[in-house]
């Protein structure tokens, strides 16, 4: 697998503010999630991505890249035993995969994804 950057979400303290100014800029379309308190973004062309509300407000706003991986669970072990830390242990997006967060030795984060098989 070639491990590719799949998914970039955004994490804001007003995802509103946040949408308006996207799709205002770059005219990205945008999905409701019903349920899930998410948006889908769809730029198009190349890799698109979310937006929902942080849920630690003691984080700054971010952007987080997810890479795709074959096993969430051994390439997360995997990253430990290379130096990562886990921010996130493995969970799932139900229907759709599974994910974790790990910072890497240097201080950078970043999201490991696993969908589900089909997807």
């Amino acid at each position: 697998m070639a491990n590719p950057f799949v998914h970039i979400e955004l994490q804001t303290k007003d995802p509103e503010k946040a949408k308006k100014f996207y799709s205002g800029l770059f005219d990205w379309k945008l999905e409701e999630i019903p349920g899930m308190d998410y948006t889908m973004v769809n730029v198009g062309d190349g890799t698109g991505g979310g937006m929902m509300k942080k849920t630690d407000p003691g984080i700054p706003d971010n952007w987080m890249p997810y890479v795709l991986v074959d096993d969430v669970a051994a390439s997360t072990t995997k990253a430990l035993g290379l130096g990562a830390t886990l921010c996130k242990d493995i969970a799932e997006v139900p229907g759709m995969g599974w994910f974790s967060v790990i910072t890497d030795p240097t201080g950078a984060t970043f999201g490991l994804w696993q969908p589900k098989a089909g997807m």
